[in-house]
C-alpha cells in the first residue's frame, strides 16, 4: 500500500478532516459532470484540464489545499502543476470519497 501511495504522489497519511477543520480547502479536479454526481462537502471544482489557466483562482483558495479526483491520478498531476506555480502546502487525498 505504501508503494501505491508514493506512486500516485499521496505521501504520508494525513488527517484530512483535521486539516479541513483548521481551514484547508478541498479542490476536486474531476470533470464538472463527475463533480455534479457527487463530491466532498465544501469542495471547489476546477477540472484538471483547466488548472493551469485558473491558477489565480487556485491561489485565492489559500492553503493548505487538499486535492482529490476519482483515484488520485489526476490530483497528482494537478498537484505537480500547483506546486510548480509556487503553492507550498498541497496534499493529494486520492479519491474524493476519502474526504467524506
Amino acid at each position: 500500500m505504501e508503494f501505491l501511495r508514493k506512486l500516485f504522489g499521496l505521501g504520508p497519511k494525513v488527517d484530512y478532516k483535521a486539516l479541513v477543520a483548521e481551514g484547508a480547502r478541498i479542490l476536486d479536479v474531476r470533470t464538472e459532470g463527475e463533480f455534479d454526481s457527487g463530491h466532498a462537502d465544501g469542495a471547489v471544482n476546477i477540472p484538471l484540464n483547466e488548472v493551469h489557466k485558473r491558477m489565480p483562482e487556485i491561489f485565492k483558495l489559500g492553503t493548505p489545499l487538499i486535492l482529490c479526483c476519482k483515484s488520485g491520478v489526476r490530483a497528482s498531476s494537478a498537484m505537480a502543476q500547483i506546486k510548480k506555480a509556487g503553492v507550498k502546502e498541497v496534499y493529494n487525498a486520492g479519491g474524493w470519497k476519502n474526504l467524506k
